[in-house]
């Protein structure tokens, strides 16, 4: 497996309204490089790109959403970090057959797919791989 980058660092929040007029000011941002809804994960994301990394503000649309559970155990903060890899699946593939266990399979997203690495085996981190293509993340 190759690990391209880190390609975003995503902190979970109770109010993205609220997270964005905290962050924006810090990031030089007037508003999101990209603003999306992702229904089946049931998030709100603001993405902002710096440099080759993205930060992303994630507030859930749902009480039952996996960044609503998470703000209610841990409060806000950091959720998850994605490397990006060239193909999610193989990547996901081969680190099962060294062990390591996944939340769930291989998920669509955009033109890509992502998985998620269970954090009991990465020091109590969600990793997930992702081998978005996206675009140029240098904004």
């Amino acid at each position: 497996m190759k690990v391209n980058r880190i390609d975003h660092i995503s902190i979970a929040v109770k109010n993205l309204k609220e997270a964005r007029g905290n962050w924006e000011p810090i990031l030089g941002k007037s508003e999101p490089d990209d603003l999306y809804i992702d229904e089946p994960e049931k998030i709100r994301v603001a993405r902002y790109w710096l440099g080759g990394v993205s930060l992303e503000l994630m507030e859930s649309t749902s009480p039952d959403g996996e960044v609503s559970k998470f703000v209610a155990r841990h409060g806000e903060g950091i959720m998850l970090i994605s490397l990006n890899v060239d193909n999610a699946r193989s990547a996901m593939d081969e680190l099962q057959a060294k062990g390591y266990p996944f939340i769930g399979g291989a998920r669509p997203f955009r033109d890509g797919e992502y998985a998620f690495v269970h954090p009991r085996t990465v020091n109590g981190v969600l990793l997930e791989l992702i081998d978005d293509k996206g675009k140029e993340r240098t904004k």
